[in-house]
């Protein structure tokens, strides 16, 4: 994670900021690339319509007609918001992955799978749900 963002009137600067505005558990995901346990988070099976934003800084990133049951334990998505998301290769933990993260504060969200076959798109967003908070539709 980077240290020091772009400045950003409403956005914290440093990690010692983020650490102000998020919980130990939303910081230790989003800031520190942690992973909660799988089948822990609030939105594993939520149907809800709307749009999922992003819990560090409240961007849009996922409407709730892209999430689908993977039953890998967190919740799935298969596309994002066009340019709400940014992939890097992740070579952590003894493999590769594609890391997602937030384009506009640089939060990790999860990892991004391809060909796995679940959607037509054939591709799983596989996201934190302290990563994300869910923005009912009215």
């Amino acid at each position: 994670m980077t240290t020091d963002l772009p400045a950003t009137p409403d956005l914290p600067r440093t990690e010692d900021e983020w650490r102000i505005r998020l919980s130990p558990a939303e910081f230790r995901v989003l800031r520190e690339a942690g992973t909660e346990a799988p089948w822990s988070g609030e939105y594993v099976n939520t149907k809800t319509e709307g749009v999922y934003d992003c819990r560090a800084c409240g961007a849009e990133l996922y409407p709730s007609d892209t999430k689908f049951d993977s039953h890998c334990g967190w919740p799935s998505f298969d596309d994002a918001i066009p340019g709400a998301v940014k992939e890097i290769e992740d070579r952590g933990h003894g493999m590769v992955r594609v890391e997602i993260r937030c384009a506009r504060c640089d939060s990790h969200l999860g990892h991004v799978f391809r060909g796995e076959g679940f959607t037509p798109k054939n591709t799983r967003h596989c996201v934190n749900s302290l990563s994300i908070r869910l923005d009912p539709a009215s």
